[in-house]
């Protein structure tokens, strides 16, 4: 090239330059950590492996249908969404619960909500039961305005309380210090509180539903050596009441439960000897489910029952019993069965045999 030197004569050759590139190497490799987060992924992966080996071959079918249904996602739809919700049904129809496709079992479980919903399953059962509280409203006042129009049973106004419990209306006939319904230590009824039962039973009689009698006394106990006790205080005084509500007109079949239960069930449970504790409970319970007449079963075994009885009470049958019971082994005997001591037997009798 014109712009290259000339080289003299003693001047030594160029030299070439040489670059060199060197490219140096992480210490990725077995010296890194990548693949120690895969080998630890491996080994979760197997570990879950070998425990759902373990829970299908350790558990039942009921047991895996449980967990199953445990860890399946649950999707609640309301009603106001469905098609139709603003319409005449509500988004409901008379063939279907409701309208939304299914997953194609992808494991999604659908719970439909209808509107409104009270969480209560029976209709007729709640509609039922508001009735019967109705009922008990009125039977409630009935009571009252009765004791209030009697002079003589005002006073024991303060005595009859009213509770709605689970399995009725409870109506407690309460003794106090001034008041007892028996006399005692007994069963025997005074007469202001077999009175103040009739009252009562003269409004329950109408009503179709059971009743429970239910005895309570307090918590004083007798002395050692007596064959009397709470238990049997309270079962006798049970049956003592349930026999004059019958005297006042309530049938036998409408008495569900008799029964004492001493002092286990107090009025006053801060103090068990408190007199209050003393008490008949008498319980109008709920309507039953349905509340249809007795079917031709319950018929049929009134029926039974009634042969039964009648067939135990039959005079002749009884004669005739007795008259087996008094035989020596005469007539009583089954047909073509010989006795040994026949001769002897026969002989006794002759005149002048003793």
């Amino acid at each position: 090239m014109a712009a290259d030197k000339k080289r003299g004569g003693n001047e030594p050759e160029p030299r070439p330059i040489i670059v060199k590139k060197i490219i140096v190497e992480g210490h990725g490799g077995h010296h890194g950590g990548a693949w120690k987060v895969a080998y630890a992924d491996f080994v979760t992966a197997m570990m879950a492996f070998f425990l759902l080996m373990w829970l299908l071959g350790a558990t039942t079918e009921k047991q895996r249908k449980a967990l199953a249904d445990y860890f399946t996602p649950t999707m609640v739809v309301l009603k106001s969404g469905s098609a139709g919700a603003t319409g005449l049904l509500g988004g409901d129809s008379i063939t279907g619960k409701e309208n939304y496709p299914t997953t194609g079992g992808q494991g999604n479980m659908a719970i439909t909500i209808p509107r409104d919903a009270s969480g209560t399953k029976d209709e007729g059962g709640r509609m039922k039961k508001a009735a019967d509280r109705q009922k008990f409203e009125k039977i409630k006042q009935q009571i009252e305005q009765r004791i209030a129009a009697n002079k003589a049973m005002m006073k024991l106004k303060k005595n009859i309380r009213f509770t709605e419990t689970r399995e009725g209306l409870r109506i407690d006939l309460i003794d106090e210090a001034d008041f007892a319904m028996f006399t005692m230590a007994t069963d025997r009824l005074l007469p202001q509180a077999r009175a103040l039962i009739s009252e009562v039973a003269k409004v329950l009689k109408d009503m179709p539903n059971d009743i429970i009698v239910r005895g309570h006394t307090d918590g004083l106990p007798y002395a050692a050596g007596r064959t009397m006790n709470n238990w049997l205080l309270s079962s006798a005084r049970a049956e003592a009441t349930r026999k004059t509500l019958a005297e006042t007109g309530i049938p036998n079949t409408r008495f569900a439960k008799i029964e004492g239960v001493a002092d286990r069930d107090p009025y006053m449970a801060g103090n068990i000897y408190d007199p209050r504790n003393r008490r008949m409970s008498i319980v109008l319970a709920w309507s039953k489910e349905g509340g249809a007449p007795r079917g031709d079963d319950d018929a049929e075994q009134d029926a039974d029952i009634r042969a039964a009885i009648k067939e135990r009470d039959d005079p002749i049958r009884k004669s005739k019993a007795e008259a087996k019971a008094l035989d020596m082994g005469g007539t009583g005997l089954p047909a073509g069965a010989v006795l040994f001591n026949a001769d002897a037997k026969s002989e006794a009798k002759k005149p002048g045999k003793h």
